[in-house]
């Protein structure tokens, strides 16, 4: 699979000539190869070359939007106070703004407690199988099983369901690669480019992403926009790209472009 170049070509002539643009990354999978240790989760340096490039582009925002808890997203993305990086943590539910900090929508302390007491559940079910992992996260917990064989993944996956189901069934079910997700919240990435788009006054936004959560934000994305879809998989995206080494080459191409339309 190759970048359709004409529908890049054409997507980045539109950006570039946008008022205000939102460049909006998924994390994992788009900037980062998958690790099998999610906290060992790096960008690529073509990736973050390619992130440092737009960020300097004129009139342009970039954001980081993930499923991870915003505490261990600024942690893998390497991202400090001084950053002017927007991020956007547990599918939209927490944000982190430059000059700012910290933009929580809160929690609820029974929420909070539902949420340690299932988690433990699913941890004590699940204790058997090896490359299982449940993972914490602010507003819920994730299953992960990429290091599991297929049946272990299928017991772990079927014990988490039936103690979410029983406790919680009200709560958010997401799939992605390797992992199912449970959360009390229910936002996505949706919301969060929507929220992002607002706070940032953006009049045209780029979303990148590589997996099934991805596709919400994707799907919301107006005629102005533009939706990447990093890989394989069906999708709303209008352009695609085949791994992390061609979306940085295209993102190189729009901070360049910017940064000629806002000469």
């Amino acid at each position: 699979m190759t970048v359709d170049v004409a529908a890049a070509d054409a997507a980045i002539a539109r950006l570039a000539a946008s008022d205000r643009l939102l460049v909006a990354l998924d994390f994992d999978g788009t900037l980062s190869p998958l690790e099998d240790e999610p906290m060992d989760a790096r960008m690529l340096p073509a990736a973050r070359d390619a992130v440092n490039a737009v960020v300097a582009a004129p009139d342009t925002v970039v954001a980081f939007v993930s499923g991870r808890s915003l505490v261990d997203l600024r942690v893998i993305a390497e991202h400090d106070d001084a950053s002017r990086v927007l991020l956007a943590g547990s599918h939209g539910a927490e944000f982190w703004v430059p000059g700012e900090g910290l933009a929580s929508h809160g929690e609820d302390e029974a929420d909070v407690a539902l949420r340690d007491a299932l988690r433990g559940r699913a941890e004590d079910a699940t204790a058997h199988l090896d490359g299982v992992w449940i993972e914490p996260k602010t507003f819920g917990f994730g299953v992960h099983t990429r290091r599991a064989t297929a049946e272990a993944a299928a017991e772990a996956n079927g014990l988490v369901d039936e103690i979410v189901a029983a406790g919680a069934p009200h709560w958010r079910r997401r799939t992605g690669h390797n992992i199912v997700e449970f959360a009390f919240r229910h936002e996505g990435k949706d919301s969060a480019i929507a929220e992002l788009r607002e706070r940032v006054g953006a009049t045209a936004v780029l979303f990148a992403g590589d997996d099934v959560t991805d596709e919400d934000a994707l799907a919301s994305l107006g005629d102005g926009d533009v939706g990447v879809r990093v890989g394989t998989g069906q999708t709303s995206a209008t352009v695609r790209a085949p791994d992390i080494a061609a979306l940085a080459g295209l993102l190189q191409h729009l901070a360049a472009a910017r940064s000629r339309s806002r000469a």
